[in-house]
């Protein structure tokens, strides 16, 4: 069973993300309390629809915490972009501030002289005092137009400000939002640690026999179905892509996580694209919304497969009905059959590409499949003696 079965919950709060406070431990009755555990007497089917359930709430608020993360990361960005605009705007208009005041000062040293008409008049050299008129219009030209760009200066100033505080106001808003939904996720993981905290180790491994069965079982019927065709090489970048996801094998789910020591699902995906020199979306939700759609007839090495009505869960096809995924919290990344959760459809990140003409697949490490494709496990969870 150990080869099945993988660490959970607890593994999964620990190694959240570092700006999380893990979830606490489910706490066990005091000696002498007078509160006695009732054993879970619901079917193992029923439990396997329950633990499914919860992992997709919390897989589904995971792809929202990651997508408030990329809008923030943008926002971030844009309020950095905006600052510094701001401070370059600001010293055009100190600048054009000094050059008014210096024009100014000139103009009040001007006003006590003669003025130009009468110095057209008495001079010896008419010509040479209407050359100096011109010299002097000039000067007013450029007055006005010294006054003109520190009116813009002020005007661009001023709206770059409204931006700049606009766009913090934003970072504000979606910071306490990710929080919030930060504190969603604890919450989703936490019912699932205290419905596994009320199995025995006996339940546990019923549990996991009967996921397994059901697993091959849907994984058959997909296949007898012809929805897979005959073997398709990939493009350069899916090689890419499908040999970096291989090499990610063994290390650990953490929601939120995009490498390069632990990932979520889409933070899997998004980044064997990246690696393989295409950037894609970084949730599931919106891979499957942006990237061209594609048959699952054609699926080739690379693409990517995405689960559940709300496409809250992706994988990246191996090939041979294979996918490699991070399936939940507690587990950690592994090949599993394309079926082992429902299929949603598939997208292609390079739908331009050009297969390769030969293709050999990765090797995969030992153990490569083991592990629960659905999250759920006993070595992690809270000791019990309830049955």
């Amino acid at each position: 069973m150990s080869g099945v079965l993988s660490r959970l919950l607890c593994t999964a709060a620990v190694t959240a993300s570092a700006v999380l406070v893990p979830a606490p431990a489910v706490a066990a009755a005091a000696p002498g309390a007078g509160s006695v555990k009732q054993p879970d007497t619901r079917s193992v089917p029923h439990l396997l629809k329950d633990l499914q359930r919860l992992y997709r709430q919390a897989e589904k608020a995971t792809e929202t915490y990651n997508r408030t993360a990329e809008k923030l990361k943008k926002q971030r960005a844009e309020v950095a972009r905006l600052d510094r605009q701001l401070a370059r705007a600001r010293h055009a208009l100190q600048s054009s501030r000094r050059e008014v005041g210096r024009l100014a000062r000139q103009q009040y040293r001007s006003s006590t002289e003669i003025s130009p008409y009468v110095r057209v008049l008495l001079a010896r050299d008419p010509q040479h005092a209407l050359d100096q008129g011109h010299v002097i219009g000039q000067l007013a030209r450029e007055r006005a137009k010294s006054m003109n760009q520190l009116t813009d200066a002020a005007k661009r100033a001023d709206g770059l400000a409204r931006k700049a505080r606009k766009a913090l106001d934003e970072r504000i808003t979606l910071t306490a939002r990710q929080k919030k939904q930060r504190d969603d996720i604890q919450r989703r993981l936490k019912d699932v640690e205290t419905l596994l905290a009320s199995l025995s180790a006996g339940r546990l491994a019923e549990l996991a026999e009967f996921e397994r069965g059901g697993a091959a079982a849907a994984q058959k019927k997909f296949l007898a179905s012809g929805a897979l065709s005959d073997a398709r090489p990939p493009t350069a970048k899916g090689d890419r892509a499908v040999r970096y996801a291989v090499e990610q094998i063994g290390k650990p789910y953490q929601w939120g996580g995009a490498g390069p020591r632990s990932y979520d699902c889409s933070g899997l995906t998004s980044q064997a694209w990246v690696h393989a020199g295409r950037a894609i979306p970084r949730t599931s939700q919106e891979q499957w919304a942006q990237l061209p759609h594609v048959p699952l007839t054609q699926l080739r090495p690379g693409d990517l497969v995405v689960y559940f009505p709300e496409a809250t869960h992706v994988a990246l096809y191996l090939g041979d009905g294979m996918v490699v995924q991070a399936p939940r919290p507690g587990t950690r990344i592994k090949v599993s059959p394309i079926a082992a959760n429902p299929v949603l459809g598939a997208v292609r990140p390079d739908p331009g590409g050009q297969p390769l003409r030969s293709y050999a697949p990765p090797a995969l490490p030992q153990a490569a499949a083991n592990g629960s494709d659905t999250g759920y496990s006993a070595a992690a969870a809270p000791a019990t003696d309830a049955r």
